[in-house]
Formats: structure tokens, C-alpha cells, sequence
């Protein structure tokens, strides 16, 4: 349904107007027929559901443009007049047409045409921009990682906590977790892959094939070779190394 407000202190030229509206078939709705500036300043401050005005110009009590000087409109104008001196202003007030009087049918067709295209357009804008708004909130939505992981024992299942594990460790199908009390936990997740998705990236990372570490149980780091570094990890005593590939991007993440 398009809403459209007619303001229009001339009889002849309202029927006119709806006689033009009455032949596009379309489906309209003539929310109000204003005749003075004071009228249609009031209706405008109330009514925001307006899809096109139709203004004439020259009104009983003045110029329709003090219209706009006291009301601030979005919806587009088409405005129908007798004089060409007020093209200008037309424009600058939000008019997307300037319908000469007396004017034809064809030029009618002419100005509602330009209308709903601009309408189309502005409808499209703003469902991409809708569309982009949700892709942003979704994309600068936190992702949820994972604060435990369930373990299976010969008795049923325990959860270990996240920020109490060490670091991981892979060899064939099955993936360790070693904790800060020096335990070893068997997990379910049968890959480092399959468990760096659930873990949060900037507490842990995974320095070679076989393991990823935490952190904050980062004791201190040696040089191994020109593009390897040896990790020692509190509670544990031997040295996780870096893959050369990894080395770089290791160096980055710890200093984050």
C-alpha cells in the first residue's frame, strides 16, 4: 500500500489528481487532502507513515516551501504548480518532480514512474543494507568457546576444565590433555583439528602437528635452531618445540 498526502487548495486540480491516482490501478491510500500551510504542518508533525506528496505551491495562506521550513519531511515531493519560477526550490525540498499545470495524463505517468523507481531503489537499499547489518552483527558476534571438556572414565564421565590444561598432545587417533597437576586426561576428540575449534585461539596454540599449549603455562622459551624454539611448560619437564612453520606466528601469538 503507498500512502500519499495531496496538499491542494484548489478543488479542480484535487479531483484531477485523484482521478490521474484512480487510473494506475495500483493499490493507494489518500491518507489526508491538506488545503493551507498550517494544516499541513500540523498533519506532517503527527503522521510519519507517508510514502508521496503531491504540493502545490501557491496556497491560500502563502508558499508551500514554509511548509518544509518548519516540518522536516523524508518522503519525496512531486510538486504541482502553475509557475516554472520555483523549479529550484522545488528540489531543494526533497521534490522528485515538478508537474506543470494545466499537465497531461502522460506526464502524470511520467512523474509516478520516476517515483516508483526511486521507490524501488530505496527499497532495495534498504534490505541490502538490513541484509549487511546482520552479517556485521553476526560476524562481530563473540564466539563461544568451550570452558570444559567432558572426559570418559571406567566409571562414567568427568569434566576437566578448560584453563586447567597444559597442553595437548595427538599421537594416531587420540588426543592427551595434561593438566596442572601433572595428569594425563584421554580425550574424546579424536584430532588437534577437531579440538582447535573449540578452544579459544588466544589462549591456545598449536606449535607443531602433534601439540598445542596454553599460554599461561608458558614458563619460558629457548632458541632451538635458527627457525625452532623450545617451550617449557610449568609442571612439565621436557621441551615442546615449534615446527619451523609455525615459529613466526608462535612469536606473534605470545606476545599478544
Amino acid at each position: 500500500m503507498i500512502n500519499i498526502l495531496i496538499i491542494e487548495d484548489e478543488a479542480p486540480a484535487r479531483r484531477k489528481l485523484k482521478r490521474f491516482l484512480e487510473e494506475l490501478n495500483e493499490p493507494l491510500n489518500i491518507l489526508a487532502e491538506m488545503t493551507t500551510i498550517e494544516e499541513a504542518v500540523i498533519f506532517l508533525k503527527e503522521t510519519t507513515n507517508i510514502d508521496l506528496i503531491f504540493c502545490d505551491i501557491e496556497l491560500q495562506d502563502g508558499n508551500a516551501f514554509d511548509i518544509f521550513k518548519q516540518v522536516t519531511v523524508s518522503s519525496p515531493i512531486i510538486f504541482t504548480t502553475a509557475y516554472s519560477q520555483f523549479l529550484m526550490d522545488a528540489f531543494e525540498a526533497n521534490g522528485i518532480e515538478y508537474l506543470l499545470k494545466p499537465f497531461s495524463i502522460e506526464r502524470f505517468m511520467k512523474a509516478w514512474d520516476k517515483f516508483k523507481r526511486l521507490r524501488n531503489f530505496t527499497e532495495k537499499e534498504n534490505l541490502i543494507k538490513k541484509v549487511s547489518a546482520f552479517i556485521d552483527a553476526q560476524n562481530f558476534k563473540p564466539k563461544e568457546f568451550k570452558k570444559r571438556l567432558s572426559i570418559n572414565a571406567a566409571k562414567g564421565m568427568y569434566f576437566l576444565d578448560i584453563l586447567e590444561i597444559v597442553y595437548f598432545e595427538a599421537q594416531a587417533a587420540t588426543v592427551t590433555a595434561y593438566d596442572n597437576n601433572g595428569k594425563k586426561h584421554l580425550l574424546t576428540q579424536p584430532t588437534l583439528k577437531e579440538l582447535e575449534e573449540l578452544i579459544d585461539p588466544k589462549v591456545f596454540f598449536r606449535i607443531n602437528r602433534s601439540e598445542m599449549i596454553n599460554k599461561e603455562y608458558i614458563e619460558r622459551v629457548e632458541r632451538a635452531s635458527k627457525n625452532v624454539v623450545a617451550i617449557k611448560m610449568k609442571g612439565y619437564q621436557q621441551l615442546l618445540a615449534t615446527s619451523q612453520s609455525s615459529t613466526a606466528s608462535f612469536r606473534e601469538w605470545v606476545e599478544e
